[in-house]
């Protein structure tokens, strides 16, 4: 077994962490307070290749692979996951366009994403269907070489800033099973039709855009169809891993900015004429904090591997790798406001936000009760 990251690939978590220290940690603050989108730091992130990282070398993208790109979610969210969201999911829903899509769907929807010039999503949670996904009731119906589309999406990322979102629909209502007919369709956010409601006052990741989208006979054409007609759900359910193993890098990344800015702050913060790192008390907090965030670690990493080396236990890792991190951030993050006292209540120390930030990764992508229900059918069979 081999445990050590290649050159290149601690290269690639070095260069993004300093990214984050110069470009992300100065103005996290105010991008969280004022829940504002960071369209600069976004254009700097696409010139370092950061917004599309999954996307090949063949349609401008840097081509990284999943191992790596959970570096890169590692290392931003270690700084700041609200922003480290903006970047990392610049290409959300890429991946059914290219497993699914057709070449000039790749080159046209993949391509802007990763020269910085567009935002895309994925539409698949609706009011009242969260992970539910087989009761989504958005429809697309056919018209001649058109559908129109009817219905609305909600919690979307991106949903108000993106250029065009992938968008699961019920093309076939009369389908005989449960999972059957649905289909995904890429839809352009200029579309007649469509609006974008922003989602305000969350508790957390504040400067990532979150919306409700509004589908009101809004017509894309045939060509717009991501593969074939009637899999979309089928589609959609082989991603899950691997969104819910960046799910899981995320949880390591808030772990870790956590733990460290705990550690830094034990060494320097002094009570009873010595630094509270040398008592006990504080001692054992920082060793379960960093000996849970390295078993995460360790966890997301193999699930990251599995992506693309062993398919067939990818889905519980993957499950147990978001569950476990996402409980671990929370904890370890929790732990770092004790170890800062009154000064981590409020907002001049990250592990505040990072406290806030921690809680989402344990609902989106699958709640945890949902993933412990993934893991348990593995398990039994």
């Amino acid at each position: 077994m081999e445990f050590q990251l290649t050159d290149e690939q601690q290269a690639i978590a070095a260069e993004v962490r300093r990214f984050a220290e110069n470009e992300v940690r100065p103005v996290a603050t105010e991008h969280d307070v004022d829940e504002r989108y960071p369209f600069a730091v976004m254009d700097a992130a696409a010139d370092m290749g950061l917004t599309g990282a999954n996307v090949p070398l063949e349609y401008g993208g840097p081509g990284y692979s999943a191992l790596e790109v959970a570096l890169i979610v590692e290392e931003l969210f270690a700084v700041d996951p609200g922003i480290g969201l903006c970047i990392t999911s610049a290409a959300f829903g890429s991946e059914a366009i290219l497993e699914f899509g057709t070449e000039t769907q790749k080159e046209r929807y993949l391509e802007p994403i990763t020269r910085g010039d567009a935002v895309m999503g994925s539409a698949i949670s609706e009011p009242d269907t969260g992970s539910d996904v087989a009761s989504a009731s958005t429809t697309a119906e056919k018209d001649g070489d058109e559908w129109v589309i009817n219905g609305s999406k909600m919690w979307i990322t991106n949903g108000s800033v993106g250029d065009f979102f992938v968008v699961l629909c019920r093309t076939d209502p009369d389908a005989n099973g449960r999972y059957d007919g649905f289909s995904q369709l890429v839809v352009e956010s200029d579309r007649d039709g469509f609006s974008a409601e922003k989602i305000t006052g969350k508790l957390g990741i504040r400067a990532s855009d979150t919306a409700e989208l509004i589908f009101d006979d809004v017509r894309v054409p045939e060509e717009n169809l991501v593969g074939t007609r009637g899999e979309g759900f089928y589609q959609q359910m082989r991603f899950f891993d691997e969104t819910r193993t960046m799910a899981a890098a995320q949880g390591v990344g808030i772990a870790k900015g956590a733990a460290e800015a705990a550690l830094e702050y034990a060494r320097e913060r002094e009570q009873f004429g010595r630094p509270i790192a040398e008592f006990q008390a504080i001692q054992h907090k920082l060793a379960e904090m960093h000996t849970r965030t390295e078993a995460a670690r360790l966890l997301t990493y193999k699930s990251a591997w599995s992506v693309e080396n062993e398919a067939e236990q990818l889905t519980g890792l993957a499950s147990m790798a978001k569950a476990f991190a996402s409980q671990v951030a929370v904890d370890v993050a929790s732990e770092a406001i004790q170890v800062h006292g009154g000064a981590g209540y409020v907002n001049d120390f990250p592990v505040e936000r990072l406290y806030r930030d921690a809680k989402i990764t344990q609902i989106y992508e699958g709640t945890s009760e949902i993933q412990y229900s993934v893991i348990a059918r593995e398990l039994l069979g």
